[in-house]
């Protein structure tokens, strides 16, 4: 598990190049933001978070299935990353930010959807 990335993942960074190639500019993995989001869109008041499956318990997704192996240490494992997921939510919305999750499933099935559906997101309630 010490190989498995917490941030700059293949995901990530698809998703980053797209929505650079299509104008936006924006600062990743913020550390004084609760959760520290993927990618920070500050000019539009949002934060996208790009979840994988796995580990963030994506229960739409076949990827998101608890291992035969271990069950209970892997569910209290990815329940407690829901949890957090969830506070971090919360306190992000609290402060006024507007949040967006995107899963590893619909990124590798559509990048191109997702990447509209973000570029929709920030512009939606963004005033100049």
């Amino acid at each position: 598990m010490s190989r498995i990335r917490g941030s700059n993942t293949s995901i990530e960074k698809l998703v980053r190049k797209e929505l650079f190639r299509k104008g936006f500019r924006f600062r990743i993995n913020t550390k004084n933001l609760p959760g520290k989001p993927d990618i920070v869109l500050k000019k539009y008041n949002a934060v996208i978070f790009i979840n994988g499956c796995f580990w963030h318990g994506h229960i739409k997704c076949k990827a998101g299935r608890i291992p035969k192996s271990r069950v209970n240490y892997w569910r209290e494992k990815i329940d407690k990353n829901i949890e957090r997921d969830e506070k971090n939510l919360r306190k992000l919305r609290r402060m006024g930010w507007r949040v967006m999750t995107v899963w590893e499933c619909q990124i590798n099935n559509n990048l191109g959807n997702i990447t509209n559906r973000i570029e929709k997101f920030t512009l939606k309630h963004h005033v100049n």
